[in-house]
């Protein structure tokens, strides 16, 4: 897992070249922004079991079929187990938001999850849809302005959403 300023450094270092004046003004950006990413860091993670729980709810409404008998998250082991993964996806994608970088969703989490879920016999679509119900819950509550850095956070929010989108992709 790299950071975004040791990613830009190892590229740099691996063409030979010295950082560039537009990486130099990118990552002054995001040191610029870095309150408002531990903000939205501190939302989400702060309120990681009602964007899990919101999630969960509506998804299993929207799709009670997996909550009936022989459904995927039928009985309480299996229901604990797609909260447990839910949950999981969340936590890397505020690791991913936290360091600027998506190699620690991609490398920790993602990386061969579809393989499995297809081997357990898991809807990938249904995680899909689970993931991008806690994009909805979480974007909400990043997005509030009370008590947070003062700022145009709409970069920050559209990354926070592209991880969300790059982890239903994974699954889905």
């Amino acid at each position: 897992m790299l950071d975004a300023f040791t990613k830009v450094v190892a590229q740099a270092d691996t063409r030979g070249d010295y950082v560039s004046d537009a990486q130099v003004d990118a990552l002054q950006a995001m040191v610029k922004d870095g309150l408002k990413r531990i903000d939205v860091v501190n939302r989400i993670t702060g309120n990681a079991s009602a964007i899990v729980g919101s999630a969960a709810r509506a998804l299993f409404a929207e799709q009670p079929q997996l909550i009936a008998p022989g459904g995927n998250a039928y009985t309480n082991r299996r229901m604990a187990a797609c909260l447990r993964d839910m949950e999981i996806i969340l936590r890397y994608v505020t690791y991913a938001v936290f360091t600027g970088d998506s190699s620690v969703l991609d490398d920790r989490c993602l990386n061969g999850l579809r393989e499995t879920y297809l081997a357990l016999g898991v809807p990938g679509a249904s995680v899909a849809t689970g993931v991008a119900k806690m994009k909805e819950t979480a974007i909400a509550i990043a997005n509030d302005p009370n008590n947070i850095t003062r700022g145009d956070c709409s970069s920050l929010i559209s990354e926070l959403g592209g991880y969300f989108d790059r982890a239903a992709a994974a699954v889905g």
